[in-house]
């Protein structure tokens, strides 16, 4: 369910009601969490978290000029997703985090290559994921963005 949102005050305002509060506590949760040198915004329609321009002025190979996209997060038609891209870069931080879920959720861990889905609003493992947050801070990122990306564009 893309929103039409101008700011992540907007977004969070154009939640259903039925998950407002848990995305309203998943947004507060990685914000106290995240290391300094991310931005928050809206991106795809959806809330999230980038390195800026003014830190990474090579930006987002696939959209030039556009901040390099790190973490969002949605209210989509069956679930609430969170799409980290560190987990998706970095199988340490995916066999971490997998390993992990069990220890904060009874339910079975439903994820794909850098999205984690909730079908429950109460389902969210809101320490769990303020600890993912913690675990990459931007300049780590462009470092692993680019090191993939670049040895990708050598072959």
């Amino acid at each position: 369910m893309k929103t039409e949102a101008e700011n992540v005050k907007d977004y969070l305002e154009k939640v259903p009601e039925e998950r407002r509060e848990a995305i309203k506590k998943l947004y507060q949760t990685i914000s106290q969490n995240l290391p300094e040198g991310f931005a928050e915004g809206i991106s795809n329609g959806m809330m999230g978290w980038v390195v800026p321009l003014d830190i990474y002025p090579a930006g987002y190979h696939c959209t030039p000029g556009k901040p390099l996209p790190f973490l969002g997060m949605a209210s989509q038609k069956n679930s609430i997703n969170l799409y980290h891209m560190g987990i998706y870069a970095k199988p340490e931080l995916h066999d971490w985090f997998v390993a992990e879920f069990p220890k904060h959720s009874k339910k079975k861990l439903d994820m794909g290559k850098s999205c984690i889905r909730f079908k429950k609003p109460e389902d969210i493992p809101y320490e769990l994921i303020g600890e993912l947050a913690k675990k990459m801070t931007s300049e780590e990122w462009v470092n692993l963005y680019e090191s993939q990306y670049k040895s990708k564009l050598k072959k």
